[in-house]
C-alpha cells in the first residue's frame, strides 16, 4: 500500500503585544488583541501594567514588576513562533530595560514601538528616566516607531510639527536614533484629512484618509500599531502593513458611533466587519 501523504498544516500567524491593560477595554492590551483577531492573527501578550480606566479617564496605574514582565515574554517566545511584536505603554525605565533584555535573543522578530508618552490631555505618561530608556534602548531595537505629533516632539525635546515639512524633519531626526523606520501620525493636525508620514533610509511615503467627526477615538494609536504588527506577522511588507492598518483603522473609526460604550470617549469598533 502507498503511504498516506502527510498534509502540512498552514502556519498560523502569531503576533505579540507588550503593553498595559485597559480595564475599560478600549485601548492597550485589549485593543491590541481585538485588532489581531479582527485581522486574522493569533494574539498573545505580556502585560506591563494594570490600569483602572474607563471612557472618562485613567483613575490608577499599577506597573508590573520588571522581572515578571520579562518572564511573560520569555514564556511566550520559548514556545510560540511569534512573527511580529508590538510594544505600547511600558510605564517605567526598569520595565523598558527588561523588555529590551528579553528580546535580545530574538533580533529577527520585527518590533513595532508605539511610544506611549503623552496622553490625549497632553499629560506626560513617562518619567524622564523612562523616556531616556525608550530613546536609548528600545527605539534602536525597533523596526518601526509610531509617534503622534506630541510624542515625536517629546522624543526630540522639540515643539509639535505644524506642517508636513516639519514632520519630515522630525521623522528624519528620530530615524537617527537607530530605528529602521518612523511613522509620524498626523491625526492631531487641523484639516479635513489626516496624513501620516513614513520615513525610512530609502525615502518617505504618506498615508492619507479623510478625517472622521466622532468623539469615539479611544485606542486609535494602539489599534493602528497593532494592525501594522498584524500585517508584518502575515508576511506583508512594511508599506503594505501600514496601508492595510490605515484602512482598517479608518473603518473602525467610521463605525465607532455604532457602539454605545460608556459616558466619555468611547472606543473604535474593532469588529465592525462582523456585525
Amino acid at each position: 500500500m502507498n503511504p498516506t501523504p502527510v498534509t502540512e498544516r498552514p502556519v498560523t500567524p502569531i503576533a505579540m503585544t507588550i503593553a498595559g491593560s485597559d480595564s475599560g477595554g478600549g485601548a492597550g492590551i485589549q485593543a491590541d488583541i481585538k485588532t489581531f483577531s479582527a485581522l486574522g492573527v493569533f494574539g498573545c501578550s505580556a502585560i506591563s501594567s494594570l490600569t483602572a480606566q474607563n471612557t472618562l479617564g485613567v483613575q490608577g496605574v499599577l506597573p508590573i514588576p520588571p522581572d515578571f514582565v520579562q518572564a511573560q515574554i520569555q514564556s511566550v517566545l520559548s514556545d510560540l513562533p511569534v512573527a511580529a511584536i508590538k510594544t505600547g505603554m511600558l510605564a517605567t525605565a526598569d520595565i523598558i530595560v527588561a523588555v529590551v533584555d528579553a528580546l535580545a535573543n530574538f533580533p529577527r522578530i520585527p518590533l513595532v514601538v508605539d511610544p506611549v508618552m503623552i496622553a490625549t490631555s497632553g499629560d506626560r505618561l513617562l518619567a524622564e528616566d523612562a523616556s531616556r530608556a525608550l530613546i536609548t534602548r528600545l527605539i534602536p531595537r525597533s523596526t518601526l516607531v509610531t509617534p503622534n505629533l506630541f510624542e515625536a516632539a517629546a522624543l526630540l525635546n522639540d515643539q509639535p510639527a505644524q506642517s508636513q515639512a516639519e514632520m519630515l524633519i522630525q521623522a528624519r531626526r528620530i530615524l537617527e536614533l537607530g530605528c529602521s523606520a518612523v511613522l509620524i501620525k498626523g491625526g492631531h493636525r487641523e484639516g479635513s484629512d489626516a496624513t501620516d508620514l513614513l520615513v525610512t533610509a530609502d525615502g518617505e511615503s504618506t498615508f492619507t484618509r479623510a478625517r472622521v467627526t466622532t468623539r469615539n477615538t479611544h485606542g486609535t494609536g494602539c489599534t493602528l500599531a497593532s494592525a501594522i504588527t498584524a500585517g508584518l506577522a502575515k508576511g506583508l511588507s512594511l508599506h503594505d502593513s501600514i496601508a492595510q492598518a490605515k484602512e482598517y483603522l479608518q473603518q473602525a473609526i467610521l463605525h465607532a458611533d455604532d457602539l454605545y460604550i460608556g459616558q466619555g470617549s468611547g472606543p473604535v469598533h474593532h469588529f465592525f466587519k462582523f456585525y
